[in-house]
C-alpha cells in the first residue's frame, strides 16, 4: 500500500506523518525548537535548527516505513520572514508571526486610503505580524543590510532552497504575507512600493498542489528517499487543518485552541472584510480561507499560572478550580490582550485588564475570566464571519483545550451554539496529506472520525450575552489609552 508523508513545519515544533491511503497513520516524529526574544517586542528562530528538525523528521519516518513515498507534502506556520544573501546564506534570523518590532509601521499604514487598499488587495490585515510590515521596518532601522539582500523568505522557503536550490513558495503561504495580490495570484505591486522591493526579491509563487521534483542528492540522502521523490508545494498550517479537519462545506467553521486561537471557513472566493477585521487565505484555486486569530490562547494561561499561582500547578489542576466559579465569573471581566490583539481589532499596543473586580473575588474567579475573555475574542471573529459571508450553521474545535470538557462546553454555552469536537490532533499534516494525494492522483481515505457534540446551556445565554456586550464596550473605551500606557 502506498503511503504520503505530510510535513507540519510549527512554531514550536515540526510533525512529521506517514499516512497510508486506507487513512491510518503508520509513522509520526515531532521535535521542538525554541523562539528567541533577544529584547521586548521581538521573536525569532534559528532556521538552521528548524531545517535540522525537518531533515531528521522525515528521516526517521523514511526510516520506519522502509519503502519510498509515493510523495512529500507541506504545512507550515505563516507570516515569517528572513533576509538571504546573494549567496544564499542567512542575513537575519526568522522573524516569526509573534514578532511586533514593526507595530509603529502598521500603525502609520493601518486605516490609511493606501492600507485599505492593500488588505482589500491580499486579504491580510495591517499588523506587525506580517511579512509586509518587518521588511518595511528593516528598510528604516536596518537600511545598510536592507540594501544588501538579495532575497525575502519564509521558513518554508529556506527549507525548500535547501531542498531544491530554487526560491519557491505556495500561493496559500504567499498570501499571509501582506505582499501578494489574492484576486490576480501575483506579487502586489502596492505593497512591493511600500516594502521598496522588486518581484526578483520574492520567491516563484506556485499553486499549493504543485509537484516539485529535482531533490539535491546530498540531501536525499540525507533524507533517505529518492532523488526523483515527489514533492508538493503545500499551503498554510490554518488553511490545511481546514482540510485535514473536513471543514469545506459552506457555514462549517473550525475554532481551535493552542498558544493562540483562531476561527475559520472555507469560501470559494477571494472575499474580503469590509471593515479590516478578517484574513483571507489561499488554499487552492477556487478555494479560500477567511477568518482570524488571537494572540492570547493558552499562552496567557500559562503566564497567570506562573505568576500568579502555586509553582508548578498545572493547567489542568487550575481549570478545575476555575470551573467551579459561577458563569460570569461574579462580574469579573478580562480583556485578555496580554501580548496585544490581531483579530478583529489588529492592535498592537492593546494590554491585558480586569474590570469589576470586588472584595469577594479570588485567584479563580480571575483564572475564569481569562477563560470567557479568550471566548469572548473568539465570539467576536466568527459575529465578523457571519457579516461577511453567511451564517456559521457548525463549529468544529481542536487543539490542546479539547482535553478538558468543561472549556469546550464554556465555548458552547457563550456562542450558544454547538461545539463538534473529534480526536484528530494533526490537522494540518492531514491536509497536507490530502492536497499531496489529489496531486498525485492517489486515493486517501480518511476514516470517519466519531463527533462529540457539546451542547449549550440555555441557561447561561443571559449571562455571557450581557458580558460579551461589556468585554465590547471595554475594549472601545480603553483603545486610545492603550497607546499611552
Amino acid at each position: 500500500m502506498a503511503y504520503i508523508i505530510g510535513v507540519d513545519i510549527g512554531t514550536s515544533s515540526t510533525k512529521v506523518i506517514a499516512v497510508m491511503e486506507d487513512g491510518s497513520v503508520k509513522a509520526h516524529c515531532q521535535q521542538e525548537y525554541t523562539i528567541h526574544q533577544p529584547q521586548a517586542g521581538y521573536s525569532e528562530q534559528d532556521p538552521a535548527s528548524i531545517l535540522a528538525a525537518v531533515k531528521s523528521g522525515i528521516r526517521s519516518v523514511a526510516t520506519i516505513m522502509r519503502e519510498a513515498p509515493a510523495a512529500v507534502s507541506f504545512s507550515s506556520a505563516m507570516h515569517s520572514v528572513m533576509m538571504m544573501s546573494e549567496q544564499g546564506t542567512a542575513m537575519s534570523p526568522l522573524i516569526i508571526w509573534a514578532d511586533n518590532r514593526s507595530e509603529a509601521v502598521a500603525d502609520k499604514l493601518r486605516g490609511t486610503p493606501q492600507g485599505n487598499r492593500i488588505y482589500q488587495q491580499t486579504g491580510t490585515p495591517i499588523h506587525a505580524m506580517s511579512p509586509l510590515c518587518k521588511i518595511v521596518w528593516w528598510k528604516e532601522n536596518e537600511p545598510a543590510l536592507f540594501k544588501q539582500a538579495a532575497c525575502f523568505i519564509g521558513i518554508k522557503e529556506y527549507i525548500f532552497y535547501h531542498f531544491f536550490a530554487r526560491y519557491i513558495t505556495d500561493h496559500s503561504i504567499a498570501s499571509a504575507t501582506g505582499l501578494f495580490n489574492i484576486h490576480e495570484l501575483r506579487w502586489n505591486a502596492d505593497s512591493l512600493a511600500i516594502a521598496g522591493i522588486t518581484e526578483k526579491q520574492l520567491p516563484e509563487a506556485v499553486s499549493s498542489d504543485t509537484i516539485i521534483t529535482g531533490l539535491d542528492p546530498t540531501i536525499a540522502a540525507e533524507l533517505g528517499l529518492p532523488v526523483d521523490t515527489k514533492f508538493i508545494a503545500g499551503a498554510s498550517d490554518g488553511c490545511l487543518a481546514q482540510l485535514g479537519s473536513n471543514a469545506l462545506d459552506a457555514g462549517h467553521a473550525s475554532l481551535t485552541i493552542g498558544t493562540s486561537g483562531a476561527v475559520r471557513m472555507a469560501v470559494p472566493t477571494a472575499m474580503t472584510d469590509e471593515h479590516n477585521r478578517l484574513f483571507t487565505y489561499i488554499l487552492t484555486p477556487g478555494r479560500f480561507v477567511i477568518g482570524g486569530a488571537i494572540n492570547n490562547g493558552g499562552v496567557l494561561l500559562q503566564w497567570y499560572l506562573d505568576k500568579f499561582l502555586k509553582a508548578g500547578m498545572s493547567i489542568d489542576a487550575g481549570l478545575q478550580q476555575a470551573f467551579a466559579t459561577p458563569a460570569g465569573a461574579e462580574g469579573v471581566i478580562c480583556l485578555p490582550y496580554l501580548h496585544g490583539e490581531r483579530a478583529p481589532v489588529w492592535d498592537g499596543h492593546a494590554k491585558g485588564a480586569f474590570i469589576g473586580v470586588q472584595p469577594q473575588h479570588t485567584q479563580w474567579h480571575f483564572m475564569r475570566a481569562i477563560l470567557e475573555g479568550m471566548a469572548y475574542g473568539l465570539l467576536s471573529i466568527t459575529k465578523a464571519l457571519e457579516e461577511t459571508t453567511k451564517e456559521v450553521t457548525k463549529i468544529s474545535v481542536s487543539g490542546g483545550f479539547t482535553a478538558s470538557r468543561e472549556w469546550v462546553q464554556l465555548l458552547a454555552d457563550v456562542f450558544q451554539q454547538a461545539m463538534y469536537m473529534t480526536k484528530e490532533s494533526d490537522a494540518s499534516a492531514l491536509g497536507a496529506v490530502l492536497l499531496a494525494a489529489d496531486a498525485v492522483k492517489l486515493k486517501v481515505t480518511l476514516a470517519a472520525q466519531e463527533e462529540i457534540v457539546i451542547k449549550p446551556d440555555p441557561a447561561k445565554a443571559g449571562i455571557y450575552q450581557k458580558s460579551y456586550e461589556i468585554y465590547v464596550k471595554l475594549y472601545e473605551a480603553l483603545k486610545p489609552v492603550f497607546p499611552i500606557m
